[in-house]
């Protein structure tokens, strides 16, 4: 099984996990925290932010954070990578590409789902463990 499989599984298997801002644990999670989560128990060993905030219009921020967690961008994405996208001008989101969508923590349905499709926010990049 390749990382992307991996992280792909583990991300699957949190669907349904409640949101919860700052998550980090099957308690609740918020974006960065599935992100953290699925790719951890896949096996990636990176650093993860200790203060952040989505809620800015500073995607060149984000993607130093990601950076700073052993990503690297990609132009083409593939399962298991990171999706960095803009839902409203002042808000940045995080979601794990998936066969046929994404797996992301949705605040408003407040919990981890599945969204089938393209996403329906403008995609600021693809990032990738390897």
């Amino acid at each position: 099984m390749t990382m992307g499989e991996r992280i792909v599984a583990e991300a699957l298997a949190m669907t349904g996990t409640p949101f919860r801002l700052h998550g980090r644990g099957t308690e609740g999670v918020d974006c960065v925290g599935l992100a953290l989560l699925a790719l951890g128990r896949a096996g990636h060993v990176g650093a993860a932010p200790a203060v952040y905030g989505l809620r800015t219009g500073d995607a060149q921020r984000v993607a130093g954070w990601l950076r700073e967690a052993g990503l690297q961008p990609v132009a083409e994405a593939r399962p298991g990578d990171l999706a960095l996208v803009r839902p409203g001008p002042m808000q940045l989101h995080l979601m794990i590409h998936a066969p046929g969508g994404f797996v992301h923590a949705h605040a408003g349905l407040r919990r981890v789902v599945v969204m089938p499709g393209p996403s329906p926010w403008p995609v600021i990049g693809h990032w990738r463990t390897e």
